[in-house]
């Protein structure tokens, strides 16, 4: 990537802005870091459009025959021709406004990517189109993360090609509390920011070991904001786990290297007030004195709190 690519690559949020804006009219490709929530961006766009229902088009799982299948159509007995039918998946057969995310688009065999060529820039597949509202949108790895992506300059020329950079630590903190992350988690993401680094500033595989790197050989779990929400959902169930079997499990989400921090972490908020004991007595509270503790009382009460 160059420069003015990495200086003007966007957000999640500003991902989300455009394709609402402009969705209707052009494809936007984003193209972006393993795990860093391209494919969630769906509900987001959604909300932007909430009459449009949503179509999720997950090309790795694919086939040329899976797009369209051919149909014999009779006129009579002398006269017949065929009419080829879409996949439900694709959504074009509603007739109305919808929502089409083609993710993974790298990622497709090559049949599949040239049958979805005709869809991605004239809103079209065979004598289906598209309502003129409708919002057709992809998603994509970066290829140097070296995961199988590529697509040929003129799939490329087709589409709006994006640059989707990481999410900061304090951006996923606040996407984590509204949407019930672990605080624990939370806690330890806020003091290690490190955690959301871009594999391309970091020369050395071995001097940041929480982030997937393409030279990090046998680096096979990592950090990403996908594998943290995997993980909050492993610890929302800790009372039922012990310490052996649930760092296990955090190894087999984050990796070693986080998970062995993390859970050095996680004694320190055995140790907080409960929220029960803030509740029915806040004045007489246990207040803990470590900046990390209180950051984390703070995340899990105003994931708590309501209106």
């Amino acid at each position: 990537m160059n420069n003015a690519q990495q200086m003007y690559a966007l957000s999640l949020d500003e991902c989300v802005t455009l394709i609402g804006a402009i969705g209707h009219e052009r494809t936007v490709l984003m193209q972006g870091d393993i795990g860093n929530g391209k494919s969630s961006t769906l509900g987001e766009v959604g909300k932007l459009k909430p009459t449009h229902k949503r179509f999720y088009v997950d090309c790795t799982s694919l086939d040329l025959g899976d797009i369209m299948i051919p149909m014999i159509m009779e006129v009579d007995e002398n006269s017949k021709f065929v009419r080829y039918v879409t996949n439900e998946e694709l959504g074009l057969h509603t007739g109305e406004p919808v929502i089409i995310m083609i993710d993974e688009f790298g990622k497709a065999n090559p049949s599949v990517k040239l049958a979805l060529l005709r869809l991605i820039l004239e809103r079209k597949i065979g004598s289906y189109e598209l309502h003129p509202e409708s919002i057709v949108y992809a998603t994509t790895n970066k290829g140097s993360e070296g995961v199988g992506d590529m697509l040929p300059p003129h799939a490329r020329n087709r589409m709006s090609v994006v640059q989707v950079r990481k999410s900061t630590n304090m951006e996923w903190i606040e996407w984590g509390i509204n949407n019930g992350i672990d605080p624990t988690i939370l806690g330890w993401v806020k003091d290690n920011p490190q955690v959301f680094a871009d594999f391309r500033d970091v020369k050395d595989p071995n001097e940041n070991q929480y982030i997937y790197h393409p030279q990090a050989v046998g680096r096979t779990q990592f950090c990403t904001p996908r594998s943290f929400h995997k993980l909050s959902n492993i610890f929302s169930k800790r009372e039922h786990l012990d310490e052996h079997t649930l760092t296990c499990a955090a190894i087999g989400t984050i990796g070693a290297a986080a998970a062995l921090d993390l859970m050095a972490f996680v004694k320190l908020a055995n140790q907080l007030p409960s929220a029960e004991s803030i509740k029915t007595d806040p004045l007489n509270a246990t207040v803990p004195n470590n900046a990390s503790a209180i950051c984390m009382v703070v995340y899990r009460t105003l994931a708590s709190m309501d209106k």
